[in-house]
């Protein structure tokens, strides 16, 4: 079945229980679109190449838009692009949006950026939330390099090592001294040494930029470029050559749904899971 049609027909199932009008999770679905949209619009006015990743592209092939219990959209870049596109949304002077990343906080530890709402609070069980300056709804921009499974593994394992322990710190001064030695040793010690590991790639694979983690996710160029595009929430959205490849690799048979205990794991937030399987007793 080709993927239109494999599209079309989901879109036929009865979803709704999961994030129906009005709903908590459809109104931040629709929030985390409008900013998506704003990120597409900086990226095509500086030229900068991207495109829907994981669960996002999941549901555009599957469901032509968002997974109806999906909680986030996560894109892409090259390495290059994602540092360009770094600069211009840190320097960015929005009243709305911000770039949350390790520049612009101290608490965000994640190698990856989020682009997100200034206002509001997205409830997760994440102890670095009660530290972060600003926890609104927001999308996953994640960079991809040239590396091999190795030093990618090594890369997380390291810096898991240094930083994870962080967050157990109440004393701020004292927190963020460690977060910035354990990220100096990493980034300017240990990461360029694994990146000449890394060249050990006959496939000339990407994966997930060091310190990021899940090294089993590659991104073969063949099956990522040129990009293609897919519909995701009636908007034609940059996609790798290759969807169905592409998503195999990460999920093997994409096309099967998952049961509803795994569907309850994979919403972040508990206000959502409260409003669809109601609260725990």
């Amino acid at each position: 079945m080709k993927i239109v049609n494999l599209c079309r027909y989901f879109q036929q199932m009865d979803f709704s229980r999961y994030n129906p009008e009005g709903s908590l999770l459809r109104r931040d679905q629709k929030e985390l679109l409008r900013i998506l949209m704003t990120v597409a619009e900086i990226c095509r006015d500086n030229g900068i190449q991207w495109w829907v990743d994981s669960g996002t592209l999941l549901g555009a092939c599957r469901h032509g838009g968002f997974i109806p219990w999906d909680d986030d959209i996560d894109i892409v870049l090259f390495k290059e692009d994602y540092e360009r596109l770094e600069k211009i949304l840190c320097n960015m002077d929005n009243d709305e949006f911000v770039f949350h990343c390790i520049k612009t906080d101290k608490d965000y530890v994640n190698p990856f950026g989020k682009f997100r709402k200034k206002e509001g609070a997205v409830k997760v069980k994440n102890k670095r939330y009660d530290y972060y300056k600003w926890a609104g709804v927001g999308i996953d921009i994640f960079a991809i390099e040239k590396n091999n499974y190795l030093a990618t593994t090594l890369g997380r394992f390291f810096y898991k090592l240094f930083i994870n322990y962080t967050v157990h710190i109440r004393c701020g001064w004292l927190r963020h001294s460690l977060i910035s030695f354990g990220q100096f040793v990493c980034f300017k010690l240990i990461f360029p040494l694994l990146r000449l590991i890394g060249k050990i790639n006959p496939k000339g694979e990407y994966h997930y930029a060091l310190g990021t983690g899940w090294s089993k996710t590659s991104y073969r160029p063949e099956i990522l470029l040129p990009l293609s595009e897919v519909e995701f929430e009636g908007v034609r959205m940059p996609a790798p050559h290759d969807a169905d490849a592409y998503l195999k690799n990460l999920y093997g048979d994409w096309r099967k749904l998952p049961t509803e205990a795994q569907i309850k794991k994979a919403i972040h937030c508990q206000e959502y899971k409260d409003e669809i399987f109601g609260k725990e007793q």
